[in-house]
């Protein structure tokens, strides 16, 4: 590397918008176990689909106590319009294995630039 030379990040494509989300995965294990996992997080920018998009989830994790689970990398369903040129997306997918069991879970994202 040269010396006094700033490095030059590459540039990724084209930014779109992201869409917020925070959901619950749905109860498991019975008694006193029973329980579920809370989650947040932000998507990834637009892929195009037809003539719509999806995003992508690449996180997630979610604890509870003494353990966790991961959401693996997901994919939203196609925009679903909400009004005032606005969309959400359906979410749906399952955690890792943990503890002998999973989640199954089931959301819909935040609107895209709620202010604008």
């Amino acid at each position: 590397m040269g010396a006094g030379k700033p490095i030059k990040a590459k540039r990724s494509a084209r930014q779109t918008h992201v869409h917020e989300f925070t959901a619950s995965t749905k109860l498991a294990e019975q008694g006193n176990d029973r329980h579920n996992h809370r989650f947040a997080g932000v998507t990834g920018q637009v892929i195009p689909v037809g003539n719509s998009h999806v995003h992508e989830i690449k996180l997630v994790n979610t604890d509870f106590l003494n353990h966790h689970h991961r959401v693996r990398k997901i994919r939203t369903g196609p925009a679903i319009p909400v009004g005032n040129g606005k969309h959400v997306h359906f979410v749906q997918g399952m955690t890792t294995l943990n503890d002998g069991h999973v989640h199954q879970f089931n959301f819909a994202t935040l609107i895209q630039k709620p202010l604008v």
